[in-house]
């Protein structure tokens, strides 16, 4: 090999395999003269150094690509929030300078910001379309573009927003913002002291294991007293919204929220299923069943024929129907407070967001893969989101927001 040339996945593979067959066979042989890490450095022709440093790797969970013999099942291909935030940013920059973009730039652009991560072109192109972009004509070129709706959505949501301020800091109505969360029993740091020749040998549990589901909401003033809920999920895969019913989500809205929360306050959520439960009286949404969408319509005095597929009745809905109504809506107003949602795909406009990273950042560092450690670690780790945090934090999506409201209009000027 030469001096400075960049391993492969496939010698990085083969560089574990022979290690963990060495490590195998050196009690039947009876060889004991060298350590399993020099017969693989003297096997391959590499340095010892350059051995060490890939099983250290390894042993932090570093992917060197599907080792059939020990990984099964279909790879993870999610794309954390925190990804959509830098190829929105990424994709508006270039957007706003016309410069050309395509899959191949975005994908070396995340490499260089998440190297211990790969972006493969497709899942990127899917995960694009997924969060509301698209690949559409340009002023002179073929460029990356949000879609219609998003920009829409965050016009509208930004516009609500900015005419709730009242001078540098303050508001017209105070501001609440509320999520949920969960976080696994082996949530852990993966960075650990060791001695060199031995490499980090560290013993984790495999998988996530048990998780608990927080529900939560802050104000410039903190976390809401009283509004914090955790509970044990029955599921340990999956989406954690899945663990969340109408029922459920109401009660704690209901009881721990909106018996917590400041007058007249402005309530703003994401769009999660469990908060877009349609009022009984709403008119349908298109994700509703044909029969539903049918019916209301019938009940408008709104003529259809019986024949008409759902895609033809959806097209009807969209020119006649009102705005849908949801329960929660409903239930806050009857309070005297009003709820704003987030525009789709826009984590980075909530705050509270990062209020969950602190929380668990904080109890990776305790972390001793049980249930009881989680529980009392969890609530521990409340405590390190202050009403300094929070106050910081909703300045910083002012800004945040400001910088939407500017580049929407910059880039709509080019359009």
């Amino acid at each position: 090999m030469g001096q400075g040339k960049s391993l492969t996945p496939e010698e990085k593979r083969v560089i574990v395999t022979l290690k963990k067959y060495f490590d195998r066979t050196q009690k039947d042989l009876q060889e004991h003269r060298y350590p399993s890490v020099q017969k693989v450095a003297n096997a391959l022709g590499f340095g010892i150094t350059t051995v060490k440093r890939i099983l250290a790797d390894y042993n932090r969970g570093i992917d060197f690509g599907v080792m059939e013999q020990e990984f099964k099942g279909r790879p993870q291909r999610l794309l954390s929030d925190s990804i959509q935030t830098v190829v929105r940013d990424y994709i508006r920059k270039a957007n706003k300078e016309g410069a050309y973009i395509t899959l191949e730039m975005l994908c070396e652009h995340l490499s260089g910001v998440a190297p211990e991560k790969e972006f493969s072109v497709r899942t990127l192109g899917r995960a694009l379309d997924r969060w509301g972009f698209t690949f559409g004509k340009g002023v002179r070129t073929q460029r990356l573009k949000e879609k219609d709706h998003v920009v829409a959505a965050r016009k509208r949501y930004l516009r609500r927003k900015i005419a709730n301020r009242k001078g540098e800091e303050g508001t017209v109505r105070p501001e609440v913002y509320l999520d949920e969360s969960y976080v696994n029993k082996n949530h852990s740091k993966d960075f650990v002291w060791y001695y060199d020749d031995d490499g980090p040998w560290i013993q984790k549990p495999t998988g996530k294991g048990e998780r608990l589901i927080i529900m939560n909401a802050i104000t410039k003033d903190g976390w809401i007293p009283g509004a914090k809920v955790t509970f044990k999920s029955t599921r340990k895969t999956g989406d954690y919204h899945g663990q969340m019913n109408q029922g459920m989500f109401t009660k704690w809205f209901k009881e721990k929220l909106l018996a917590n929360i400041p007058d007249n306050s402005l309530i703003i959520m994401d769009n999660a299923s469990c908060h877009n439960i349609l009022s009984p009286l709403s008119a349908p949404t298109p994700s509703c069943k044909k029969e539903n969408i049918q019916s209301w319509l019938e009940r408008n005095s709104i003529p259809v024929k019986e024949d008409c597929l759902k895609a033809e009745l959806v097209e009807i809905l969209a020119k006649v129907g009102p705005q849908p109504t949801y329960i929660l809506d409903e239930i806050a107003g009857e309070q005297g407070h009003e709820i704003l949602r987030t525009p789709p795909y826009h984590p980075e406009l909530q705050p509270i967001e990062t209020c969950w990273g602190i929380v668990k950042n904080e109890i990776a560092r305790n972390c001793d893969f049980t249930m009881e450690n989680l529980i009392l670690q969890l609530e521990k780790a409340f405590d390190k989101v202050t009403s300094k945090t929070c106050a910081g934090l909703i300045m910083k999506i002012r800004e945040v927001e400001d910088a939407f409201w500017r580049d929407d209009a910059a880039l709509d000027k080019q359009n």
